[in-house]
Parts: structure tokens; C-alpha cells; sequence
């Protein structure tokens, strides 16, 4: 059936490239459609109290997200008018400054202090603006920008969603530069490392179309994330540039034995579709992996990767061939030697101290274990964004002016009694790092009746069945001292309402701690298993999937264990990813040495000579891919104005790099030493597995019509 395919395609070049570049519309239609969430947090577990209050927040209580807007040296009457401006936003669920919460009948000067503080400042006043939909919606971005278009050079708008906002703008005017750059440094590198000038060229076109396809089929998944959105095409590049170059390479070999070089093309597709549907397993797997963390933000990495990957090898085996045969005329015209230095010397200097070689890796387990385990990892997001921007320099006047970090949101029964509230409140302001407490409770006990305060207050402050409790704090979100404040406060809720729900950005920075601490150990072991067991298979061994595992997992170590010795802080999810990519992208390395070193074996070998024949062979391949993978993800690193995103890359790059490095300096020594142990632990290492009889049976015509 494949051979069929392979004939046809061939035969038809220029319908199949017409037939790829009409599929982009729809693909581009379906990437314009994709929603992208720029909301790390809306990827908790579902389950968890503070995924279960944001719901809560947001239905009965109209409070899907929150946001603080300072007026700074500006008269009553601009505040006045400019609340009632906000409330009018679509969007916008309602607005609280202090004249409104207790109405215009008492005069500001008879609020007590302790309350009144909450709002005032020296000459700064605060107001709360609450939005009806999540913060990281479409709905709540078109009112952020539209308050902020209500507002002078005086106003300065903080929170979380306000962030959120600036880091999608961000993100808009980045990617097409993050995509720019790698193309054209992965260009750079091919044009020295493959045989022709114009080969980059048709490979980065069918690459091309393969992103568009992945990026338009993320509209069946709902939406993505914005670190998928920046990662996942330059990682696309990166990772299935191997898949072309293989097709290619072997359709060379194949033109020797055919005068019609589409024949040559139809036998390359049927062999590059056998090999890489195998040897691309382990990069599916490694992905894959991230579809098992309990923060489903790895299931939509994984996923998008995953079915990138799916379709470059579809692109590789379907597309490709198609422009190769088109542009064929033009490839061969600009041919050209590698420029690649020959490895030799350097193989055989490895191999004849291949025992210290091998020591070398051993002694090189414990600094990177240490280094790695000592890593420094950051969680609060905005940390990893440029400090001048609008909302980071809003939530540092916010903590400055106003002594506010992080506002804890607490949803009760509303029936409990107002004895017990004035127990919560009076020891809730008793906590370490609280400054303030509202609830509707204390705003009747500053002596004001309940019949002065407006309808729409008591609406927001209690809603079915629950009341809101708003406490805000001057401790940092994701570090431990809020978390020990957390706990506190639970324990005060515990005592008179023990299904009291504590919520707010806080609250989700601690379960993302706890819940990354567990995902992060999950996707290595899953990852390691997986891969591990594919290995297993295709060796048909217990011993090389260990050793080929081991090996690349030291490059990873080694690769997070550097941000230690850098000094450089590591964002939560970088850990995750990198492990699970790094060790499904780059094992490819290990398996294309192990298996040259295998045939050499078999056709009579010895370990010296057969190992030294697949280092020398594999080197360029590996040394390709590598600095493919390793030049289309710096760039961004270098680029990137979201701290974020430019570690990852940076992880990425270095993991490429130090992966390449180990699989030539340490991977032909080990492999070496290992041998006999293969041997012993394998089935059919030295010798060819004896084929079935059906097959022989099949051959014995073919043999006949060539004679």
C-alpha cells in the first residue's frame, strides 16, 4: 500500500504541492480562530479550594477577576466621575471607591481610620474595579483597555489581570520576531552543514507549512497557552529537521541504483516512513509525558508538541518529496561540500581512552545532581517580565503606597453570626503581614446602619448563600511566608466555618507550588519509563535503553544543573518541559550511534573498529540536528523580553548543545565499554535476527525476475 502511495505521490509533484499549499488556508483560518490563555493559573487542577472559590467569585458573586486603580494627586470630583465612567464598561461588574460603599450621607472624615486607610493614602485613593468574566478573557482585556483608555497620567491600574494584559501585548509584538529569528538562524546552519544552498530553503518550506497545519489544528483543542503559542513553532523547527534531512539523505543514496530520480523518491518515502515512524516514538513519548501532570497548562504543551511532531513526519513523507522533485534542478545546481570538520581524530581519541572517558561520566553524576537539586525556581509570573511595564509599575506603587502585595479572597456561609465575625475579623488583622480586612460585617460595625449601605454593595459582599471577605496583605505572592499566612487564616476559618474557601492569587500560587512539586517528579518518571520501553524495543534489550537513558539524562542534569552556577533563577515549568523534551529529542543522538555501532557488529566487526565507523557516521547527523535545534531557540532567548519564555529557550539551546556534546565525547566510550554486557543482555546484538519464512517466500520471485 505504502509502495503504491509513494508512486503516486512521485508521479504527481506539483498537484501534491498545490494540494499542501491550499490546505494552509484553512489552517491559517484555524489559527486566527485559536483562542490563546494567557492565564497560567486558570490550568490548576479543578478540584483544588482556590480553583473551587474563583468559580465561586465568579457565579453567584460576579467577581471573575479583580483589579486596583490608584488616583494619584487628583480632586474627589475626577475619582468620582471616573468610577462612575468604569462602571459603565462592558465588562466591568461593578467599581467600589468609599463613597459609594457607605453612601454619600456620611462624610468621609466620620469613617473610622482603621477603615478608611484601606482606600486612602497620602495623596493616592484606591478603588476596586470587578470584572464579570475570568481575568484572562477576551471579555476582561477589552475593559482593561477601555478603563485605561478613561484614564490620565495620575491613574495607575494594578493586578493580576492587569498583568495578564500587558503579557499578551507583549506576546503580539514578539512572536513574529521569535519566528523571524529562528528561520533565519536555523538557515545559517544548514546552508554550512547540508549539501546544497538551495536544500535549506525547501526543507524550511515544508517545515513551514507542517507549523501552520499544527498551529490551525489547535482550533479542535479550544485553546492554547501563550507559552505553547511561543515555544511551539520554533520547537517544531528545531525538533523535526532531522525527519527532512533523513528523507533527503536517503533519496541520494537511492538515485545511484534508479535512472528516474521519481523512482529514487518512492523507494526514500517508504524507507524514511519505516524509520521515522519508529525513531520519532521516542520524541511522541517525551511530550506526551507532559500530558500526565495534574496542571493541565503540560497537557497543552504536550498535546500541541506532540501533534506537531505527528505532522512534520506526514509533511516530511507526503510534501516534502514533492518540492525535492520540483526544485531538484536547483539543489543539484548549487551543491556544495559540508562544511563540517571531519571527527575523526577526535572519535579516535576518545575511543583509546575510552575507559577514562567512561570515569569521566561517572565522576560528572554528583556535581550535576547537586548543582541541579540547588537550582533556585521563581513562581510568581510577573517576575519574569520586563519591570517597566505599566501594570508591574501599578502593582509596586500598589505595595508601596498601600501596603498591598496580594488580597486574599474569603468566601463563608452568611449566616454565620456576628459574634463569630468580629472573632474572624479581629484575628485575621492579627495575623503577621495583614493590613487591612474588609467584609460586610465590619462596614456595619463602624456604626453605620445596614439600611445606608447601597443595594449594590450588599450585592457584592453576599451572594447565595456565602459572604465575601477581602483581606489584603503585604506578603509576596509564591513565597513561603504567604503560604504561612495562608494557613494561618484557614485555621482561624476552621473554627467557625471549616468549609470556608480562601481564593485569590495567593491562594493559586500555593496549590501551583504543591501541585508542580508533585508533576514535575511525575513527567521524569513517566518520560524516562516511556522512552526507556521504546528503547527496549527496538534493541530487543534490558541493558542499552539503561545506558542510552542514563547517558542523555546526565546531559540533562547537567543542563539544569547550570542555571546554579549562572545564578540565574528558573521559572516552575521550566523543569518539566525541558527534562521531557530534552530526553525524547536528543535520545535520537544515542539511538542513531548505537544503531551504526549494531550493523558494524553484525557485519563482522570488532567493537573498536565497528564503534569507530558510528561515531565517525553519526557525528555530522547529530552535530546537524543539534545546532539546528540549539540556533533556532537562543535566538529567542536573546530576543525575548518575557523572561519566561527566553529561559526556556535558553534551556532548550544549552540542552541541545550539551546533549550533542555528550553523545560525541562520552557516548562512543561508553558505548564501547558496554559491549559485552549488550551481548549478554540482548537478543540478536552480534548477528541478524533470522527472517521469516513468509518473507523468504516473497523473495524467491523477485530474485527469479532479476536474473
Amino acid at each position: 500500500m505504502l509502495d503504491k502511495i509513494a508512486h503516486w505521490l512521485t508521479r504527481k509533484p506539483k498537484l501534491v504541492a498545490l494540494a499542501a499549499v491550499l490546505l494552509l488556508i484553512p489552517s491559517a483560518l484555524g489559527y486566527v480562530a485559536t483562542r490563546v490563555n494567557y492565564d497560567i493559573l486558570s490550568y490548576l487542577p479543578q478540584d483544588l479550594p482556590s480553583a473551587q472559590g474563583e468559580k465561586l467569585l465568579e457565579d453567584p458573586f460576579h467577581m471573575a477577576a479583580t483589579s486596583m486603580l490608584m488616583v494619584d494627586g487628583m480632586p474627589a470630583g475626577y475619582s468620582n466621575q471616573l468610577i462612575n465612567e468604569i462602571k459603565k464598561v462592558p465588562g466591568v461588574s461593578n467599581a467600589i471607591w468609599l463613597s459609594n460603599m457607605v453612601g454619600i450621607q456620611i462624610p468621609v472624615e466620620m469613617i473610622p481610620a482603621s477603615f478608611r486607610d484601606i482606600f486612602f493614602s497620602g495623596s493616592a485613593t484606591m478603588m476596586i474595579i470587578q470584572y464579570e468574566y475570568p481575568g484572562a478573557s477576551d471579555e476582561t482585556m477589552e475593559a482593561i483597555d477601555q478603563i485605561r483608555a478613561l484614564c490620565n497620567e495620575k491613574c495607575f491600574l494594578a493586578g493580576f489581570s492587569v498583568v495578564v494584559r500587558d503579557t499578551c501585548a507583549i506576546m503580539d509584538k514578539e512572536l513574529p520576531v521569535f519566528v523571524a529569528l529562528a528561520v533565519v538562524l536555523a538557515l545559517a546552519v544548514m546552508l554550512l552543514t547540508l549539501e546544497s544552498f538551495a536544500l535549506p530553503l525547501v526543507f524550511l518550506t515544508g517545515i513551514g507549512m507542517a507549523i501552520v497545519y499544527n498551529f490551525g489544528t489547535n482550533i479542535f483543542l479550544g485553546e492554547i497557552s501563550y507559552i505553547t503559542k511561543a515555544i511551539a513553532a520554533v520547537l517544531q523547527l528545531g525538533v523535526t529537521m532531522d525527519y527532512s534531512i533523513f528523507l533527503y539523505h536517503r533519496y541520494m543514496e537511492e538515485r545511484k541504483h534508479y535512472d528516474d530520480i521519481r523512482d529514487a523518491m518512492a523507494q526514500a518515502i517508504v524507507a524514511a516512513f519505516r524509520s521515522l515512524s519508529g525513531s520519532s516514538a521516542t520524541t511522541i513519548a517525551g511530550f506526551l509525558a507532559l500530558c500526565f501532570m495534574q496542571m493541565t497548562l503540560g497537557k497543552n504543551i504536550g498535546l500541541v508538541m506532540a501533534k506537531g511532531v505527528v505532522l512534520g513526519i506526514a509533511t516530511v513523507i507526503f510534501v516534502l518529496p514533492s518540492l525535492v522533485l520540483i526544485f531538484d534542478k536547483y539543489i543539484v545546481r548549487f551543491a556544495h561540500r559540508p562544511f563540517l570538520p571531519s571527527m575523526h581524530h577526535i572519535n579516535a581519541f576518545v575511543i583509546r581512552h575510552r575507559r577514562a572517558f567512561a570515569v569521566l561520566m561517572l565522576l560528572l553524576v554528583a556535581p550535576a545532581w547537586y548543582s541541579q537539586n540547588h537550582t533556585t525556581m521563581y513562581y510568581k509570573l510577573d517576575e519574569s517580565l520586563p519591570r517597566d511595564l505599566p501594570s508591574i509599575v501599578s502593582n509596586e506603587k500598589l505595595k508601596k503606597d498601600f501596603d498591598m502585595a496580594v488580597s486574599h479572597f474569603i468566601l463563608l456561609r452568611d449566616d454565620l453570626t456576628p459574634a463569630q465575625m468580629s472573632d474572624i475579623e479581629t484575628r485575621m488583622e492579627e495575623v503577621p503581614g495583614v493590613t487591612s480586612v474588609l467584609s460586610y460585617h465590619k462596614i456595619l460595625g463602624t456604626g453605620i446602619p445596614d439600611f445606608f449601605i447601597p443595594e449594590d454593595v450588599r450585592d457584592i459582599l453576599k451572594q447565595g448563600g456565602y459572604q465575601m471577605m477581602m483581606v489584603n496583605s503585604n506578603r509576596e505572592p509564591a513565597t513561603d511566608s504567604v503560604a504561612e499566612q495562608l494557613d494561618q487564616m484557614q485555621a482561624i476559618l476552621d473554627d467557625h466555618d471549616p468549609n470556608a474557601m480562601i481564593t485569590g492569587e495567593g491562594a493559586m500560587y500555593r496549590d501551583l507550588i504543591e501541585t508542580m512539586n508533585v508533576d514535575i517528579m511525575v513527567t521524569n518518571i513517566i518520560s524516562i519509563a516511556a522512552i526507556f520501553l521504546i528503547i527496549a524495543i527496538v534493541f530487543k534489550s534490558i541493558s542499552i535503553p539503561a545506558v542510552l537513558v542514563a547517558t542523555i539524562e546526565l546531559a540533562i542534569v547537567i543542563n539544569q544543573g547550570m542555571s546554579y552556577f549562572t545564578g540565574a533563577e528558573v521559572c516552575f515549568i521550566a523543569p518539566c518541559i525541558i527534562s521531557c523534551i530534552q530526553l525524547g529529542a536528543t535520545v535520537d543522538y544515542a539511538i542513531l550511534m548505537t544503531s551504526r555501532f549494531q550493523d558494524e557488529l553484525r557485519s563482522g566487526k570488532d567493537r573498536l573498529e565497528a564503534i569507530q565507523i558510528a561515531a565517525d557516521s553519526s557525528d555530522a547527523s547529530i552535530i546537524t540536528s543539534a545546532l539546528v535545534l540549539f540556533a533556532a531557540t537562543l535566538g529567542v532567548s536573546f530576543v525575548s523580553s518575557i523572561d519566561l519564555i527566553g529561559a526556556i529557550c535558553t534551556m532548550l539551546a544549552r540542552g541541545a548543545f550539551i546533549s550533542a556534546l555528550v553523545s560525541i565525547f562520552l557516548m562512543p566510550a561508553v558505548l564501547c565499554v558496554c559491549e559485552p554486557l549488550f551481548q549478554k543482555t540482548s537478543l540478536h546484538w552480534r548477528t541478524s535476527p533470522p527472517e521469516k519464512k513468509g518473507r523468504k517466500k516473497e523473495e524467491q520471485p523477485t530474485a527469479g525476475v532479476s536474473q
